[in-house]
């Protein structure tokens, strides 16, 4: 903690230790917004996305009350946009609910859209102060070198887990939540951790045995699957272009992208492209133009992408024409944005 007082992280949803003592609340919104925000992101990534949602939306009911075509455009290439989805339903509930108040309980937040066991235990610790066990991959990294846990992730999730429980205090949880992840962030780092400058040093175990660097091990990964699919980027003379909103649920749902099929799971060496699938008009001239590849969590997606100028009066079967004045690639997901830029020589006579 001593060292926390010291070296703390300065990031816009923190309140540092200083002002804490001078009285300085944490407020929850951010708090929540801040760790719903870091879930498979980094803190650099993070940081734009959340002063601009601050600054459009500076309190829960804020945001609850905007519409969803613009949060989702807002949160477009922080990716896993299901997380875009829970965040507005739970900033609605919490404004319908709970009167605009995040409730200060581990249980009471779980019972929120899109609030699992870490991100309670982190707003219920960080933001209220609550002695709850904070654990993501830095405390992981950390308790596994300070303990010398020589078992594989995820098996030693639940042991690591218990030997951070043992070790957070009653008084300031929330500032000790933040202490680990920002010693893990910082100096004891996957990669060449700073042992010599450490506050736990003397007391690290994996140090002591010189296996610092090893830990923490982890089962190997099967090899990505690769999909594969059709994008179709078409345009009337007038400029507009043909997009749709993809279904709620599942990948990139609710966003606004370009017509296409299913991606269709093949071998990792398989070639070609899967046709026509999802053509949005068919019997227009459309011309491959380029490939797009991109990598989610669980597969590894590659799009060929198929350009047509559209005829004058085009009514489009499927989607919508987007004119070009209200066309903004930026607002893509980055799957999407790809594909755009794909396309781009088509357009140059």
């Amino acid at each position: 903690m001593a060292w926390y007082d010291r070296h703390a992280r300065d990031l816009p949803w923190r309140v540092l230790p200083a002002a804490r003592a001078e009285g300085v609340r944490t407020d929850p919104y951010r708090v929540w917004l801040s760790e719903v925000m870091l879930q498979q992101t980094t803190v650099a990534a993070v940081d734009r996305y959340f002063r601009r949602f601050t600054t459009l939306w500076p309190r829960v009911e804020d945001l609850a009350a905007e519409e969803d075509a613009r949060v989702m455009a807002e949160w477009a290439g922080l990716g896993y946009y299901a997380r875009a989805r829970n965040l507005l339903a739970c900033a609605r509930v919490v404004t319908r609910d709970h009167g605009g108040r995040f409730p200060d309980g581990r249980e009471a937040l779980l019972a929120l859209p899109g609030i699992g066991p870490y991100t309670a235990a982190a707003i219920a610790a960080i933001a209220f102060d609550r002695p709850e066990t904070v654990v993501d991959g830095n405390v992981e990294r950390v308790m596994a070198r300070r303990f010398a846990v020589e078992e594989p992730l995820p098996g030693a999730k639940k042991l690591l887990t218990e030997h951070a429980a043992r070790l957070t205090p009653d008084q300031r949880p929330g500032d000790y939540a933040q202490a680990v992840m920002d010693l893990g962030a910082t100096i004891c780092t996957p990669r060449n951790p700073a042992c010599g400058i450490c506050p736990w040093s003397d007391d690290c175990a994996a140090r002591a045995k010189g296996i610092a660097t090893e830990l923490p091990r982890k089962m190997a990964k099967k090899p990505k699957p690769v999909r594969l699919g059709t994008a179709y980027v078409g345009r009337t003379p007038e400029g507009a272009w043909l997009l749709e909103d993809r279904p709620a649920r599942g990948l990139l749902g609710g966003m606004l992208g370009w017509p296409g099929g299913e991606w269709l799971e093949v071998g990792p060496e398989a070639e070609g492209d899967t046709g026509d699938d999802g053509c949005p008009a068919p019997g227009t001239a459309w011309q491959q133009v380029g490939e797009v590849r991109h990598t989610f969590t669980h597969f590894h997606l590659r799009l060929v992408v198929r350009a047509a100028r559209l005829p004058a009066g085009f009514n489009p079967p499927r989607g919508r024409l987007v004119p070009a004045a209200e066309f903004d690639p930026a607002a893509l997901p980055t799957l999407f944005r790809k594909v755009h830029a794909a396309s781009r020589d088509a357009w140059t006579d």
